[in-house]
């Protein structure tokens, strides 16, 4: 028995030594790795792209009131919609109105308007159709 106990004993000092050793090395290095003006650097480079990113929405890409050649591309998109939709073809209906979603400045608005006057299987089209434009252009 006397064997066993001063063997675990053994085996938890070198346990606990080794613990010491590791949280020694991340000492050192944590401190010698904040140190570096490089490292510095290269954080702030991180935290500068990652704020820019963050600041970029998906969601409204452009401002219409900003652009006049906007507003024209929007309302031929909507009119090219609407030609397709009279026309039976759906498919590219849904292609030239989403084209609108994208270059609209409220395109939560749009969308509203869209559910009111479109017919509810082109409408469901048009939404399966939004994540795939966002996918596009984020």
């Amino acid at each position: 028995m006397p064997c066993v106990r001063s063997f675990l004993g053994l085996l938890a000092a070198l346990a606990a030594c080794g613990a010491v050793a590791f949280l020694g090395y991340c000492v050192y290095f944590d401190r010698k790795r904040r140190e570096d003006p490089a490292f510095k650097r290269r954080l702030r480079d991180k935290r500068r792209a990652r704020q820019q990113k963050a600041e970029r929405p998906c969601a409204q890409l452009w401002d219409p009131a900003k652009n006049e050649k906007l507003q024209e591309l929007f309302l031929q998109e909507v009119q090219m919609g609407e030609l397709w939709l009279s026309r039976g073809e759906h498919r590219m209906g849904v292609e030239h109105l989403s084209n609108a979603l994208l270059v609209c400045g409220q395109p939560q608005e749009l969308l509203k308007v869209f559910k009111h006057t479109l017919p509810p299987n082109v409408f469901e089209m048009l939404l399966h159709k939004i994540p795939l434009i966002c996918q596009v252009t984020c």
